[in-house]
């Protein structure tokens, strides 16, 4: 990992900072300031007399995956597609190596986050069309050389009940010797007994087979509201580029509508299926493919306890109020499985 042991993430040591300045050729620098809205990497913004500036400091990728991420984004801007390609430094690489992290540097974005219901249906769907003309960017991208080929087969694993009960038992010792005795904790501790409960409910209905229908290839990997920008009601930006790689393209559909759309616990079924259908008008994906990968994506949900593998493994709590909401939505979309994947299939 490129960097995994940063003490503060909010803070530049000044003479880190200098040194960036050199590396990139900020100029005169006026301002910088931490934004909070990230949750990986560390993002600040720089504002200089040449311009406003995102500086980003990458924690979770290697350095020769996040360049040949970044070594996309002229082409894909090239195509209309609302990116923005990194500012090299003065020696022309797409990343700084600084006080042994990654950095790079894009031109400021302007625009707002914008979840759930602060998108209107037509923005809904607008959202869909330009995940479907990405994923139609990164395969010329690919096409071009500028990604690997695409493997002939696709695997996803599918957890079986025993490893997901194994994994949730583990958590549960674990809260009992490392928990502070918190509300937290108490939530937590619960939450994993009724996933219990749920997991050996529903393990009939979790995905059959390791091969995910319909199409895959290149995506974006994280596409949802905190790396979205949009601007007098269009989508400007965008954002993070660190978890490119090659998915069943069902499984990003499914997941940007789940993140993006499932909101305070509830799924917003009219967007979903808003969502859907833009997309749907851009690539072709079957009903049968859909309905693939948003089951996957829930027997994921179902299964995966990394937010508490963090709390728990890593002493690392800022996901805290994200497991808390993932829980909530989790609940809810199991009652009504069917429905939830209804409006995939309207879309």
């Amino acid at each position: 990992m490129t960097d995994a042991t940063a003490a503060d993430r909010t803070e530049i040591p000044d003479s880190v900072f200098a040194e960036l300045t050199c590396l990139f050729g900020f100029g005169v620098v006026r301002e910088r300031r931490f934004l909070a809205e990230g949750l990986m990497n560390a993002n600040w913004k720089v504002e200089t007399v040449a311009g406003a500036f995102a500086l980003k400091r990458v924690t979770d990728v290697s350095l020769d995956r996040l360049v040949r991420n970044l070594g996309v984004l002229d082409a894909l801007a090239g195509e209309g597609i609302p990116v923005s390609a990194p500012v090299p430094t003065v020696s022309g690489a797409l990343v700084a190596e600084a006080d042994g992290g990654v950095w790079c540097l894009f031109p400021w974005a302007g625009g707002s986050h914008l979840r759930g219901a602060d998108l209107s249906l037509s923005q809904a769907a607008s959202l869909g069309m330009h995940l479907g003309r990405l994923h139609e960017g990164l395969g010329r991208a690919c096409g071009s050389g500028l990604l690997p080929a695409v493997p002939e087969t696709l695997i996803s694993d599918v957890a079986t009940p025993e490893r997901a009960d194994e994994k949730s038992a583990r958590l549960s010792g674990l809260i009992e010797d490392k928990g502070a005795g918190t509300a937290f904790d108490a939530a937590a501790a619960a939450a994993l007994e009724q996933r219990r409960v749920l997991i050996g409910k529903y393990a009939d209905r979790r995905p059959q087979g390791e091969v995910p229908g319909g199409r895959y290839g290149w995506t974006h990997g994280d596409v949802q509201y905190r790396n979205l920008l949009w601007d007098g009601g269009e989508l400007a930006a965008i954002l993070d580029w660190d978890r490119v790689g090659v998915r069943p393209y069902a499984e990003e559909v499914a997941r940007t509508a789940q993140v993006q759309f499932g909101v305070d616990g509830v799924f917003d079924l009219d967007r979903v299926s808003a969502f859907v259908g833009g997309y749907r008008s851009v690539v072709p994906l079957e009903a049968s493919a859909l309905l693939d990968g948003v089951r996957r994506l829930w027997w994921k949900r179902m299964t995966d306890f990394w937010q508490l593998e963090f709390h728990y493994d890593r002493a690392d709590f800022s996901f805290d109020e994200l497991f808390t909401a993932d829980e909530a939505l989790l609940h809810w979309w199991t009652e009504r499985l069917d429905q939830v994947e209804g409006a995939f299939v309207v879309g």
